[in-house]
């Protein structure tokens, strides 16, 4: 995708323009245009010099966003959303506004109020001459809507300044033809006639129209700026310089100086440059700025810290390892940028009406004029209506409803860590019908932990744990890793292990305290349990409820047993019930096996569960579900990544070192579920906010031009002069940006306003059964594995043998002690079995 700057756009029939323009080019596949952000992204092979030609063509200016551009630094991006028009806008207002009231002091204030003037001008050729003079002066003042309205015009694709230009230029025009007849009236010595032909005159309204245009123009400039506070927050977020250590000294370097692998030095209360690894020193970050999370966040050595997160307490010692456009700060800017250039589905009916909506209201204009004059109106009151009619008519608001609301929806959803890719996801994610979430690391922290301690009668927790720990800390395995925190949480003394042994298939075993200690499964232990059925009913139980129970002996004593788990995060629950009461299926998607899976889904609250599906089969599940309705994919983006991208909308979690997961729409910084209610919490609230947007543009021309063109004269004997439909028409784009900067107030974590959406679709299939296709000349060879306790044990050998080239699936049973893969190409038994090995597990055969 090509991005290019476009200038000269002043509405949504500009915006139509220069994408049809575009689209015809050979080889563009797809144009959208921001009317908001004055720029264009181009799909497809077509050259720049054709794409920029045809642009020009159409009578506005483009040139590319060069690679310095594309690329450059923060600051100069924060420099390139300056807003740069309404300083101009506000000049040339206040210019014309001076004029303007002396015009409106001779034409309202002396003719109409009988305010004194002097008696040099005491006369009504006099009056009109000073005011023809005025019109000229304002109307010089914004030359641009007639420069740019009439060009338009000439290359037969007018837009909003065309109908500003033709109005003001008509009402001068009509009043310079009045002013000659004035002139004739006087010469022939007939006052009554020069009286009357004063009443004629419209270079107040040829004035004031141009005038009130701005006024508009400077309040949608204002309010379209405050859109972009969000974005312009984040930039001034990166810091400006950084201090290095550079032999052995602490030196302070532009921020644009600090290279991959450089040593930085962040001191309290600094903000923390680039993102980096701590490689010395302790500290609590403030993460709040990229995350929305207020609580700081210890940091220690090996820790991950991003660009403009704030050190609180500690001095820190960091290796770059993202600098300038690869920070994390930085792909969220460009993110959210990417976002508001993009275009939301819902924008195509604005968008087709914007395209014949000026040439529209000409056509009107003339028919207002012709009804009026064909029955028996004067060419005064005639002209009135048709100008009335161009100049209330406002395409504007039909070209901002939308990007402002998603400009103001990306920026409020990056203030919460929550990132929408483009303006399509932003809208596609208030209207899922299902959610599939990833078991591991999304409902669950991804990470075993103790959950129960069961000891044998007369043994007390701190002696079970004590021995446990201390033979567990001479093992990798990740279930030893879980009771060695726990003891180190409860500060449990650890004993000196000597004579360590893994025992394949069953534990491990070593001497403490000069006694023997054993640790692991039941099958371990055999005959030792006679005297604890309580304990093996316990595990038992345990196990049906998916955690894995670890049994632990003295010199064959059972000392008790331990439960290790994944456990569900604390706000799982919550965030799964928060989606239900919006209506929406919750499914929860496992490798693991169907008991483990059941008994965590039913513990979290998912309405259904598919276990023991493989990444593709994932894939093939969110198929299924999206026969059902519009289907959500929520995981970590990695594994998860052919469902992500197979489902209506991906949700990447806990992905806050690498935003730009491609096959996600909506990343969340944080690792937290409660962020999936939220966005889409805050997509409903964005869609909302473009409906209203879109009524109010539509309605406002529905009502106006009827009014404007004397339609209710009839009923209501209600008529408008062209300065009111002037003002009307400043007024409407300025509503527009208002409503959606009430977007910075919705809480997106309030539950308060949540209904459930009603789908076209209520069809659910409650059971899903996945047929995996078999390939012709798939071939299957099983693998005996000893070694493998737990269904972590199973995922490493999984991962290791389905990384291999030519391994389609494995199936791992750490109870049955085997791995049945299948290939779709000839892989070795050798190279089978070194990738099991790998892992610390012993092969005793292969079997075709």
């Amino acid at each position: 995708m090509e991005q290019y700057n476009v200038t000269g756009m002043s509405c949504a029939a500009c915006v139509a323009h220069v994408e049809k323009a575009v689209n015809k080019v050979p080889g563009v596949t797809n144009c959208a245009v921001s009317l908001l952000t004055n720029s264009m992204n181009v799909e497809g092979t077509a050259s720049e010099s054709d794409i920029l030609k045809a642009v020009e063509n159409a009578g506005y200016g483009a040139s590319k966003k060069g690679a310095s551009q594309a690329a450059d630094s923060v600051q100069s991006k924060e420099e390139a959303l300056k807003d740069k028009e309404s300083p101009v806008l506000a000049k040339r207002l206040a210019v014309s506004v001076v004029f303007l009231v002396v015009l409106m002091y001779f034409s309202m204030g002396h003719s109409m109020l009988g305010w004194p003037i002097h008696s040099f001008f005491n006369n009504a050729v006099s009056i009109a001459v000073i005011e023809m003079l005025l019109a000229i002066i304002i109307m010089s003042v914004n030359a641009k809507f007639f420069k740019n309205g009439f060009k338009s015009l000439f290359m037969r694709a007018p837009n909003m300044d065309a109908l500003v230009a033709l109005g003001s230029s008509a009402s001068f025009v009509y009043s310079l033809a009045v002013l000659f007849s004035m002139i004739n009236a006087q010469a022939l010595g007939n006052s009554e006639d020069v009286m009357r032909y004063s009443m004629d005159l419209y270079f107040e309204t040829a004035a004031m129209i141009p005038t009130l245009i701005t006024v508009g123009k400077l309040l949608e400039a204002l309010s379209k700026g405050r859109t972009t506070d969000a974005l312009k927050g984040l930039m001034k977020l990166a810091p400006k310089t950084a201090v290095l250590e550079k032999n052995g000294e602490e030196v302070e370097v532009p921020i644009e100086s600090v290279s991959h692998g450089d040593i930085f030095i962040v001191k309290p209360g600094e903000n923390i440059p680039v993102d980096g690894i701590v490689v010395s020193g302790n500290s609590a970050v403030n993460e709040s700025a990229l995350t929305g999370e207020s609580i700081p966040v210890d940091k220690s050595l090996g820790d991950t810290v991003s660009a403009a997160t704030t050190n609180k307490s500690g001095y820190l010692k960091c290796r770059a390892t993202r600098v300038g456009e690869d920070t994390t700060l930085s792909q969220i800017i460009k993110m959210v940028s990417d976002a508001s250039a993009t275009k939301a589905p819902i924008s195509r009916i604005a968008d087709k009406v914007a395209g014949i909506f000026v040439p529209a209201v000409i056509g009107i204009a003339i028919i207002v004029f012709m009804i009026w004059i064909f029955t028996g109106h004067t060419f005064s009151f005639a002209i009135g209506r048709a100008i009335a009619v161009l100049v209330i008519s406002c395409p504007c608001a039909l070209g901002l409803a939308t990007p402002v609301a998603v400009m103001v929806g990306s920026g409020m959803g990056a203030k919460n860590g929550i990132l929408f890719k483009t303006a399509a996801s932003l809208e596609a994610a208030g209207k899922i019908d299902i959610i599939a979430l990833d078991k591991t690391g999304t409902i669950t922290s991804g990470e075993p932990k103790v959950t129960d301690v069961y000891p044998a009668k007369g043994i007390d927790v701190k002696t079970l744990v004590g021995y446990a720990a201390s033979l567990e800390k001479q093992s990798e395995h990740p279930l030893a890793r879980a009771i060695l925190a726990y003891a180190d949480e409860n500060k449990y003394i650890l004993g000196e292990t000597k004579d360590f042994k893994a025992l394949p298939g069953n534990g491990l075993s070593g001497m403490i305290d000069g006694k023997t200690i054993k640790g692991g499964n039941q099958t371990l232990f055999g005959e030792s349990f006679s005297k604890h059925e309580d304990i093996v009913e316990m595990g038992n139980r345990l196990a049906e409820e998916g955690k894995t129970p670890l049994y632990f002996a003295a010199d064959e004593e059972i000392l008790g047993l331990i439960a290790v788990a994944d456990v569900i995060r604390t706000e799982s629950p919550k965030a799964i019930k928060e989606l239900k009461n919006m209506g929406i299926r919750v499914v929860m998607l496992t490798g693991d096996n169907q008991r483990t899976a059941d008994a965590i889904g039913k513990e979290a609250g998912v309405d259904n569960v598919v276990a023991e599906v493989l990444p593709d089969g994932k894939e093939a599940v969110i198929r299924e579900l999206q026969k059902s309705g519009k289907t959500a994919m929520v995981g970590d983006g990695i594994n998860d990544a052919p469902a992500l991208t197979r489902a209506d909308v991906g949700i990447a979690i806990g992905a806050g070192t690498d935003v730009a997961i491609d096959s996600a729409d909506v990343v969340l910084m944080n690792s937290r579920l409660s962020d999936v209610p939220a966005a889409i919490r805050l997509s409903r609230a964005a869609i909302r906010n473009i409906h209203e947007n879109l009524f109010w543009a539509f309605f406002y021309n529905a009502v106006c031009i009827p009014l404007a063109a004397g339609a209710y004269i009839a009923l209501t004997g209600w008529t408008m002069s062209p300065m009111v439909g002037a003002a009307a028409m400043s007024l409407s784009s300025f509503t527009v940006c208002m409503n959606a900067l009430r977007l910075n107030l919705f809480d997106v974590h309030s539950t308060k306003k949540d209904k459930k959406r009603k789908s076209k679709n209520q069809l659910f299939i409650d059971e899903i059964k996945i047929e995996k296709p078999m390939e012709e000349n798939v071939m299957k060879k099983t693998i005996n594995i000893e070694g493998m306790m737990c269904g972590h044990c199973e995922a490493s050998v999984k991962k290791a043998l389905e990384s291999l080239e030519g391994v389609a699936s494995a199936e791992v049973s750490h109870e049955k002690g085997t791995a049945i893969v299948e290939l779709t190409a000839e892989v070795a038994d050798d190279v089978l079995k070194k990738a099991v090995e790998d892992k610390d597990y012993k092969v005793t055969g292969i079997n075709a």
